[in-house]
């Protein structure tokens, strides 16, 4: 019975390659062969395989290496199966399964346990790749679907504006309530919509970033300039303090995304406060071994961050909650909770300028979302 994939064979005895090449051929596999970890490293950037066979004893380079820099430095597309080839003496195999591989195999091999392990590893492999193309192929009729779905709604968007100005007659104070109504409907689902593209460009990893010098305490002041109106109708207060503005707080990030991101995170504590206050910080944070920065989580190895902060003084999260807040589709417990995807965008964003954004509440004391992002 003939079976295809692509095999690549390390190892740095000729016998041994030879063998194994013999193998897998007489079964109808592809082989390719490499004298080295060097060497294989080089051919699977160049042209993955569907499975590596992995001599784990070899000068230079050993297959715990090669194992790790497969499963860590390297950026494959796709997910590539590791079998480990090893003597009967060779120590700590069991290093090589926690580093990445898959399986492993003892010299002298056999040919039916050889053949067996190949073919349940590229299973494993089909598998997995059949997994990911119905994956991606959901996410791209999603993101497909989520883009044709704003059309519509931006035309509804329009139409409704124009009766709203009285453009295609007098509307009677019902009608003008009902259009009000629909307005206020159609803007909270084409920003839910939105919100999606946004997401699904993220995670389909075709969202482009450009990067500017921005200034924070313009931009903080935009958002709670356009939100303000928010705020006022539930008679709540809002306080930015951005410190000395001789003194702006710069950073290098997409401003159009950081817009998006604080009218997010501020748009949230106007929405979940009945009564209170919102208030806005940002300040520099300058890292060294004498200061106690145990407030805030810096992923990074820079040295200089700004931190904004935003406090409400709303219901507050319980801790449960907390765990997953900024997960995907995570939906809070309070009644006007919403798509669960305002935060776990939030947290992309953030992420893809080099931050961090956690969240200290306390169940009837409000909420602080903090943001730190890296001075560069």
């Amino acid at each position: 019975m003939s079976h295809s994939g692509k095999i690549l064979v390390v190892d740095d005895s000729p016998d041994n390659v030879f063998l194994i090449k013999t193998i897998l051929e007489e079964e109808g596999y592809t082989i390719y062969t490499a004298e080295n970890g060097f060497s294989a490293l080089e051919q699977l950037q160049a042209s993955p395989c569907d499975l590596v066979l992995l001599d784990l004893m070899m000068p230079e380079m050993d297959g715990y290496e090669v194992t790790r820099r497969i499963r860590g430095d390297m950026k494959l597309q796709q997910y590539i199966p590791i079998l480990l080839i090893t003597a009967h003496d060779a120590p700590n195999v069991a290093h090589g399964l926690d580093l990445g591989a898959d399986d492993f195999i003892r010299k002298p091999v056999t040919v039916d346990e050889l053949l067996a392990r190949v073919r349940s590893l590229l299973r494993l492999k089909y598998s997995m790749d059949e997994r990911d193309e119905i994956a991606r192929q959901r996410e791209d009729f999603v993101s497909r679907l989520t883009h044709d779905l704003r059309t519509p709604l931006v035309a509804a968007d329009r139409m409704l504006a124009l009766f709203q100005q009285g453009a295609l007659g007098e509307l009677s104070p019902q009608m003008q309530e009902v259009i009000a109504i629909m307005a206020r409907s159609n803007i909270n689902l084409l920003s839910m919509v939105n919100t999606l593209l946004e997401v699904y460009r993220f995670e389909a990893g075709r969202k482009t970033l450009a990067f500017q010098v921005v200034n924070l305490n313009q931009l903080l002041q935009e958002v709670v300039g356009e939100l303000s109106p928010l705020a006022q109708a539930k008679s709540l207060a809002i306080c930015l303090d951005c410190g000395e503005s001789s003194n702006p707080s710069t950073v290098t990030g997409d401003r159009l995304e950081l817009h998006r991101l604080f009218t997010n995170l501020i748009g949230n504590a106007i929405k979940f406060t009945e009564s209170g206050s919102i208030s806005i910080s940002c300040k520099n944070v300058i890292l060294s071994s004498h200061s106690d920065n145990s407030k805030y989580v810096f992923p990074t190895t820079v040295s200089e961050y700004m931190t904004v902060e935003i406090a409400d003084t709303g219901p507050g999260i319980a801790p449960e909650e907390q765990a997953t807040l900024f997960e995907r589709f995570r939906q809070g417990s309070h009644k006007i909770s919403g798509s669960g995807l305002g935060l776990y965008l939030s947290r992309r964003i953030v992420e893809a300028h080099q931050g961090n954004i956690q969240v200290n509440s306390e169940v009837g004391k409000g909420s602080v979302f903090i943001v730190s992002l890296p001075v560069k």
